[in-house]
């Protein structure tokens, strides 16, 4: 018998895991891709690789605190490399804003849109330094279960404007059209639209300030490979090309480990489940566990967050014009983020994320080729799935390139192209068990935030929910402080000797019936 089974070896898993070996419990963690990673894969196609989701890190000391849990330090077992400028935005009008988490030059850019709007910059980084202090630095690394907590600090929120959505909040600052694009898409980067978006998620430019913007040698996949080795390291177990059909739970209700699809079952004191938060309650839970009313609530009316497109390809060119990581804005930045919530069968314009690593590493794509990364943003499934079925994905796919290539200055990109793979919101639903293919769980929405979003300790005894589907939420830092989250309050649940703990921990929660202090 194990001490937790931890269904998933994403990012949110594999840190869950070292944590709590760490801490001396031992931990087995069932995967049901052939691989770690999770979302953060890696695709091959001939001489040309690619990370096939997240693809940037931010606040690298999150994944150096895990280091040191192992005795090891990040800058000993993997290469980062900083990126200057952070990303590039190229407008449908054809101008260009080049971000490089530099003050003096990121000053020099916005004056080229708008003389009079370095005042309203340098007010911004201010204000979302407080929120960030408050808001990220202090609260998301504290659980959000009992409503007291979040009634405690409501005041404050208000008071920094979290009930604003963050394209309102960046009008505070700045006038000038481009710029408030500029300012305001970064929600996009963890499912969130900007119009719903709590401007708690404005403090993202001041988060990339805070440790810069990194791309590690190899991609993302060197990063899970390494969390990988930090678990089999501390003793960890990983089975892999499992995949769990249900929840195991005792007499009294209480989860007590997995079934697997081969029959086995892997006993344990508790679950801590890095999967869709959705899909675990719907399709894991034995019908005769009775779901809290607040996660009823949320898995019947919640909000789930866009999906995403993605198109590999190899082409036997590069493009000069890219950054590392270069992000095209459509014309109508407000009418494309209304289509994205509301689930259009055709987005009226296309907007892109597009991943160029072979600028920064070489190993990615041969010599003067390209290994392109193109993201779309889409409606999630909920909204229909008629656009990808075989012959309109076919259409969006053309539709994606033509646009790319005679729009955004990509000359001769469809003749160019060697090798390519996609990806569609039905990956993400059949592959990842994301419900309705959201790709970044339950919308980032104050209402889907902290005490809203479903609680860490899940509610149903011996079920623990990490990654992005519980607080913080989504995005490589949220799903790494999920786990700090977690994990400790697994082991306030279930202590072990105090001479085998070796991180603090938060009070358990007091039991039904206990006496609650108002």
């Amino acid at each position: 018998m194990t001490d937790v089974v931890i269904i998933g070896a994403g990012f949110s898993g594999l840190a869950s895991a070292i944590r709590l070996l760490a801490a001396g419990y031992r931990v087995t963690i069932v995967e049901a891709l052939d691989r770690p990673g999770g979302r953060a894969g890696q695709l091959q196609l001939g001489p040309y690789r690619f990370d096939i989701g997240p693809t940037l890190i931010t606040l690298p000391s999150l994944l150096n605190e895990l280091c040191h849990l192992a005795g090891t330090e990040l800058h000993e077992e993997i290469e980062l490399i900083p990126l200057q400028p952070y990303y590039r935005i190229l407008f449908s009008d054809g101008r260009q804003f080049d971000y490089w988490g530099d003050r003096s030059r990121d000053e020099e850019e916005i004056v080229r849109f708008d003389h009079t709007a370095v005042a309203g910059f340098r007010q911004f980084m201010t204000v979302t330094q407080q929120i960030y202090t408050r808001a990220f630095g202090d609260l998301a690394r504290q659980p959000f279960d009992r409503a007291a907590q979040f009634l405690r600090i409501l005041p404050e929120l208000l008071r920094l404007r979290a009930h604003e959505s963050v394209y309102r909040f960046i009008g505070r600052f700045f006038r000038e059209p481009h710029l408030r694009m500029v300012f305001s898409f970064h929600p996009l980067f963890i499912g969130g639209n900007p119009l719903r978006a709590s401007a708690i998620y404005s403090i993202i430019p001041y988060i990339e300030r805070l440790e810069g913007v990194w791309f590690a040698r190899g991609g993302m996949w060197s990063v899970v490979k390494l969390l990988e080795q930090l678990v089999q390291r501390l003793g960890g177990h990983l089975l892999y090309g499992q995949t769990v059909s249900r929840l195991l739970t005792d007499h009294n209700g209480t989860v007590r480990g997995v079934v697997l699809e081969t029959g086995r079952t892997i006993m344990a004191n508790a679950v801590i489940a890095s999967s869709d938060v959705a899909t675990t309650l719907t399709e894991l839970l034995p019908p005769s566990v009775s779901l809290p009313s607040y996660l009823r609530r949320v898995v019947e009316y919640g909000r789930y967050s866009i999906s995403c497109y993605l198109l590999y390809i190899g082409t036997n060119r590069q493009y000069s014009h890219l950054a590392h990581h270069t992000i095209i804005m459509p014309l109508d930045y407000l009418q494309q983020l209304r289509e994205l919530s509301h689930g259009v069968e055709t987005l009226s314009e296309l907007s892109f994320y597009l991943h160029a690593p072979a600028h920064t590493d070489h190993t990615f794509a041969p010599p003067g080729h390209e290994s392109l990364y193109i993201l779309v943003p889409v409606p999630h499934l909920g909204f229909g799935r008629a656009l990808w079925q075989s012959e309109h994905c076919a259409a969006f796919r053309a539709r994606v390139l033509t646009t790319l290539e005679h729009v955004h200055g990509l000359t001769g990109l469809q003749q160019a192209i060697t090798v390519w793979d996609e990806w569609t919101p039905l990956h993400f639903e059949h592959v990842y068990r994301s419900r309705h293919g959201a790709a970044f769980s339950f919308e980032p929405t104050l209402l889907q935030s902290a005490y809203f979003r479903p609680h860490n300790r899940s509610g149903i005894p011996g079920l623990y929910f990490v990654g992005a589907g519980t607080h913080p939420g989504a995005g490589l830092p949220g799903v790494l402080l999920s786990a700090f989250v977690t994990t400790q309050l697994f082991s306030a649940d279930h202590p072990l000797p105090h001479s085998r703990v070796v991180f603090p921990v938060v009070a358990s929660q007091q039991r039904k019936g206990d006496r609650h202090d108002s």
